[in-house]
Formats: C-alpha cells, structure tokens, sequence
C-alpha cells in the first residue's frame, strides 16, 4: 500500500445531520457517546458512496484524523481517476461504534436515515463498500456477498448499485487493490454515463 504516501489525502467536509436527527436514540449506539456522522464531501453530488460506519475522525489529541478506510478510499479513487472533492460520502451507521452491539438491530434501525438521504439527494448512481453494507441494504438476499455482487449492477430504491471490497479489506489483503481499482473504474464510467462528472 506503498502508493498512500504518494499524494496527501484529504479531509472532506462534514454535513450536518437534519436538526431531527441530531440526537436519534432509535439504536443502542446512542449510548455508546459517540455523535451522529451525517456524511462528507458534496452533499449536491449525483454520486452517493456507502461505507458501513464512520471511522475514527480525530486523534487522541482532539486533531482531525484520516482513519485507514478513508486514506484507502482515496487511493483508489485516485487509481480510478475519480475526484474526490466531487462525491458523497455516507454511511449504513450513522455513528462510529466502539464496542459490541446489535448488528441486525441497529441496521434495520439506521437504514431509514440512509433512506431518508436517498430522497432528498436523488443521486444517480450509488456505491457501497464491503458485506456490512451488501447485508444492510439487501437482508432478503440470503448470503449475498462483495465477491457475488461486485462487477454487475443493482438497483436499491430505483437507484444504479454497484459494490467493492470494503477499503479496510483492501488494507489488510493487498492483492484486493487491483480489483478495488476496477470496480472504481467501472463506477466511473457508469456515472459518466448517467451524466454524471468524475474530473
């Protein structure tokens, strides 16, 4: 994962959660102290990409903080010639958990959120990344994984998906960079092809 240290990374910024939303109690991360992560980057992108939850945001010292997922996204969004500051970032969880919980519960919990972002954006293409988020927006698909879904499109709420390894995946197995960098290419060119602009 040598090519990280080639370009800095970037930290997006944040969009607020609706004022509504701000202290939802509607899973058992609420009690787990750590606060809403609504999404980052262009909230007016047509493009939408899903991770399972936010990653850590700041050091021990309160500094903001790349976490590994979003230093590996990047990467390959850059292999992929995607640019960066020109999509939407959101999460299946709202909130980073930090120790065991209900994953089925808080799900099922926390998809209206994502919902509810479908609605009000009408992205044109969305991404997710990883089996967390595959299991989230399709629990009738018995065993659905990455490795069965990536490479061919979907649809989840009447909206073009598409879906990769999960970037902490990609770090910690680096042959999966090569098709991490693929299935980028191949969303690139699908959200060209709906209109949308990736440079």
């Amino acid at each position: 994962m040598s090519k990280e240290m080639d370009h800095s990374c970037v930290i997006l910024p944040e969009e607020q959660a609706p004022e509504d939303m701000q202290h939802c109690e509607r899973c058992e991360l609420c009690k787990q102290r750590n606060r809403i992560i609504w999404g980052e980057g262009n909230p007016q992108s047509s493009l939408m990409l899903i991770l399972d939850n936010p990653g850590a945001r700041e050091d021990r010292e309160g500094n903001p903080f790349l976490c590994g997922t979003r230093e590996t996204l990047q990467l390959g969004m850059r292999e992929a010639g995607i640019d960066i500051h020109s999509v939407y970032v959101t999460y299946l969880l709202k909130r980073r958990p930090i120790r065991a919980y209900d994953k089925p519960a808080t799900r099922a919990a926390c998809l209206p959120h994502l919902q509810a972002q479908l609605l009000q954006k009408q992205p044109l293409v969305l991404f997710g990344f990883g089996n967390v988020v595959v299991e989230g927006l399709f629990p009738e698909k018995e065993h659905a994984t990455v490795k069965e879904l990536r490479g061919s499109w979907h649809e989840f709420q009447g909206i073009p998906i598409g879906f990769t390894y999960h970037p902490l995946a990609v770090r910690r197995r680096p042959n999966l960079l090569r098709f991490f960098i693929e299935d980028l290419k191949g969303l690139r060119e699908k959200w060209e092809e709906g209109g949308g602009r990736s440079f």
